[in-house]
């Protein structure tokens, strides 16, 4: 059975006394014990993280990674770094990063192999701006992000793999997918994950949805057959919120 992932990513928010807050809320707050959840704090902030979420059920998840080893990299941040602190999860290939900081699908790609290569986890973004949806290509340009970033891997290295699905043109703007697009394209997918390997792989794998997800559509939105949760963005800075989506399965 797959398992159902809600992922909190703070992006640029929140220092270390808001950081403190926001998880002292969190874990006051009942959620079901068979629903992972996983915070996304500021690089600056993943170190307290972990220490305030020591010996709960919560995980902690960079929001990104360099993807050299080591080197003259000014500012940047290392997938050995990140497991120095405990780190072991990190998102790669949002929208934000794609579009603000041109990372393309074969500088993701590489991303992704140095951080399974340092044994880490996953959570690989993709999906579909405005105008390719409506221009009908969303299914070949998700496609292609898979293909190059992901579908040459070897098949034991997709336990370490969380898909993310950002219909880009709902990220931030208030508009959702609705629950039969988002299941539409978790089911097409989870289809390709057939097609590039076999039944077993595409039924282990979680696909979350990530697109304006709040506490009013979230249960409708988790109700489709093959989303497996949600990568919450602004939802995710008020505990109250972030939880109902949590308990919303």
């Amino acid at each position: 059975m797959r398992e159902k992932i809600v992922t909190g990513n703070w992006k640029m928010n929140y220092d270390e006394s808001q950081t403190i807050d926001l998880l002292n809320n969190l874990k006051s707050i009942k959620k079901p014990n068979d629903i992972r959840v996983i915070v996304a704090p500021a690089f600056t902030q993943l170190s307290k993280s972990k220490e305030l979420l020591n010996e709960t059920s919560f995980s902690v998840a960079a929001q990104n990674m360099n993807g050299a080893i080591s080197g003259a990299y000014t500012g940047e941040i290392s997938a050995d770094m990140l497991k120095g602190i405990g780190v072991n999860t990190v998102i790669l290939g949002h929208s934000e990063r794609r579009s603000l900081f041109h990372e393309t699908d074969e500088i993701l790609a590489e991303k992704v192999r140095v951080a399974l290569d340092a044994d880490m986890e996953v959570i690989f973004c993709f999906g579909e701006e405005l105008e390719q949806r409506r221009s009908n290509i969303h299914l070949e340009v998700v496609e292609k992000q898979l293909k190059v970033a992901l579908f040459d891997l070897p098949r034991l290295l997709w336990k370490n793999i969380i898909l993310a699905y950002e219909p880009v043109w709902a990220i931030g703007t208030g508009e959702t997918a609705s629950p039969e697009q988002a299941q539409e394209m978790h089911s097409y997918i989870r289809s390709l994950l057939v097609l590039n390997y076999d039944e077993i792989i595409a039924d282990s794998v979680a696909i979350l949805y990530g697109g304006s997800v709040k506490p009013n559509n979230a249960k409708e939105i988790f109700s489709g057959t093959d989303v497996d949760g949600g990568l919450i963005g602004g939802a995710s800075l008020n505990a109250n919120d972030f939880m109902a989506i949590v308990n919303a399965f």
